[in-house]
């Protein structure tokens, strides 16, 4: 089998002096789609915010494309959509102007051509956004907000796609776009990490399940059977943060 584009190895991490992820292994292999599975607090979003170089690591090894982390630079070839933020972050700007963003590490110098302007319009047709390109982020619904984010993160043509909870608060209609995009994306040989409170309309998508317990591995498969709406206990959708003032470590991610 080729070289994991995600391998982590005894990977340990704490939030303030609380440990979150206990010595955890985890591998994704090139067109692979692994969905991250637990309860609140288990974990979930500390490991993929790890991968990406957001939460420090204590102990162990992260690797992306065979390289560990710490020497990796080709951002433009992961693409990450975090947990529930606005398109913006608060900063006047157009859906136009969001997904472009995410283009940046594609240009030279940050100067558009008319291939990275391509790429912004077909990551907005991806995802049902083309008709709201000039409009203001403001006047988005929280879905639409969602798809912004991850037509940013496909403007990019990433390799790897990371997504945290992507159907968090997402009316169904934009949960059936999104679950199209991820799989016109999974058709195109994209690796796929998503961290799932329930699987959903991606369920059909899904390769692999790894769920967390405490920080800790707890199953590493198929994916478990869901139990009435929700894949697993523990879905009041709420989720640890780090403490105020913790800095986290700059990569060449938006988040």
């Amino acid at each position: 089998m080729t070289e994991p584009v995600i391998a982590l190895r005894g990977v340990r991490a704490e939030l303030g002096s609380r440990p979150v992820l206990r010595g955890i292994d985890l591998t994704v292999h090139r067109g692979e789609v692994v969905a991250l599975l637990g309860a609140n607090g288990s974990g979930k979003s500390t490991a993929v915010r790890s991968v990406i170089g957001q939460v420090p690591v204590s102990a162990g090894e992260v690797d992306l494309f065979g390289v560990p982390r710490r020497r990796f630079r080709d951002w433009a070839r992961v693409g990450y959509v975090p947990q529930r933020t606005t398109a913006a972050g608060g900063v006047p700007a157009t859906v136009t102007e969001v997904v472009s963003s995410g283009r940046l590490a594609r240009t030279r110098f940050g100067l558009f051509r008319r291939a990275d302007r391509e790429a912004v319009r077909q990551a907005l047709e991806l995802v049902g956004m083309a008709d709201r390109a000039k409009d203001s982020v403001d006047a988005l619904s929280g879905g639409q907000h969602q798809r912004v984010l991850i037509a940013r993160a496909l403007a990019a043509a990433p390799e790897l796609l990371i997504m945290d909870e992507p159907m968090a608060g997402v009316d169904l209609a934009s949960q059936a776009i999104l679950a199209d995009t991820l799989r016109h994306q999974v058709s195109e040989g994209a690796t796929v990490l998503l961290v799932l409170h329930e699987l959903g309309p991606l369920e059909p998508l899904i390769d692999r399940a790894v769920v967390l317990r405490d920080g800790c591995v707890l199953h590493d498969g198929p994916p478990p059977k869901a139990v009435g709406q929700h894949a697993l206990p523990g879905h009041d959708h709420v989720h640890p943060h780090a403490p105020a003032g913790t800095e986290p470590i700059r990569t060449g991610l938006l988040s």
